[in-house]
């Protein structure tokens, strides 16, 4: 039986847990695509997995592959897969249970979605679980539109540098809080107003938002109540805010957690293509090599994405 290496815990804990091992490549059915794994994107809900800390991951589903964000090529499309070929360029965010840590995966045809073509894998694996959650927290959840004015908490990270971008491109007025060397970033992506976190308080320069998108939690969202307008919705990837905090200020709340879903990775796509989004990639590293790429992101500050380079 052929066999592919994979990166696997066994049990919850620190970066040892992570194990290079080989196991069977597995056959897709019907609606799914084996895709051969060129790079995997890191995320903090991997290493967030690895220590047990991720609900949805509980010890009955060890031993587990990690990984939710892939870029690839068809290697063997189900028999039911239409529109996909052996050799199609594919990106995708994975569903629970099929980690991306792999020279191998299955992809739901759900979830498959053409790799933008103006980038190359590295680049492409850095995009699917990120830019989808700033898009579903930005448009699906937060209902963001042209001419709205939006506060994105940590506009430097995977999800904050997506976010910005993507709501410039929607035509909304951009309000971002970094750490002050990430400042210049922030601009670059297209930022209208950068506040450096450390040296002043948001809620002193900021009021009357359409949305806040809420990527850091705790105090800063405790914070955000008085930046928001009458009407206005606070979206969190973190921590539940407070019903009752949203009630007594006439305002909307909400704690989501991102779905796989491969037809807004298609509008992400073809955002890239058109040069208003782009991803980037703070650093890359070998599939051996995943304890680094971990532990890189699990010490913070990165700018963009980290993401593993699997196959050529």
């Amino acid at each position: 039986m052929s066999t592919m290496n994979v990166v696997r815990i066994e049990s919850f804990g620190g970066p040892n847990v992570l194990k290079l091992q080989k196991l069977p490549i597995p056959r897709p059915r019907n609606d799914e695509l084996l895709v051969r794994v060129h790079a995997a994107g890191v995320s903090p809900v991997d290493y967030k997995t690895r220590e047990g800390k991720y609900p949805a991951v509980k010890a009955d589903r060890l031993p587990y592959v990690l990984g939710r964000e892939i870029s690839g090529t068809v290697e063997v499309p189900g028999p039911g897969a239409r529109g996909w070929r052996a050799g199609d360029a594919i990106y995708a965010m994975l569903g629970l249970g099929r980690g991306g840590y792999a020279e191998r995966v299955i992809v739901e045809l759900v979830e498959a979605a053409h790799r933008p073509k103006s980038l190359d894998h590295v680049a492409a694996a850095g995009v699917p679980l990120a830019g989808l959650t700033a898009w579903q927290g930005l448009f699906r959840h937060g209902g963001l539109s042209m001419g709205q004015r939006v506060l994105i908490h940590g506009g430097a990270g995977g999800v904050g540098h997506f976010a910005i971008q993507l709501a410039k491109a929607r035509g909304a007025f951009v309000i971002t809080t970094v750490s002050e060397k990430r400042m210049g970033f922030a601009r670059e992506l297209g930022a209208d107003q950068v506040i450096d976190y450390k040296k002043l308080r948001f809620e002193q320069v900021v009021k009357g938002v359409d949305m806040v998108f809420d990527l850091i939690g705790g105090e800063t969202q405790s914070r955000s109540w008085d930046v928001l307008r009458r009407g206005g919705i606070l979206v969190s990837t973190l921590t539940e805010p407070p019903a009752v905090q949203a009630q007594a200020r006439g305002v909307r709340a909400m704690r989501f957690t991102v779905q796989e879903n491969g037809a807004e990775l298609e509008e992400i796509g073809r955002l890239i293509d058109a040069g208003k989004v782009r991803p980037r990639i703070s650093r890359t590293f070998a599939l051996n090599d995943v304890i680094a790429a971990q532990q890189h992101l699990e010490e913070g500050h990165t700018e963009g994405k980290v993401v593993l380079a699997i196959a050529a």
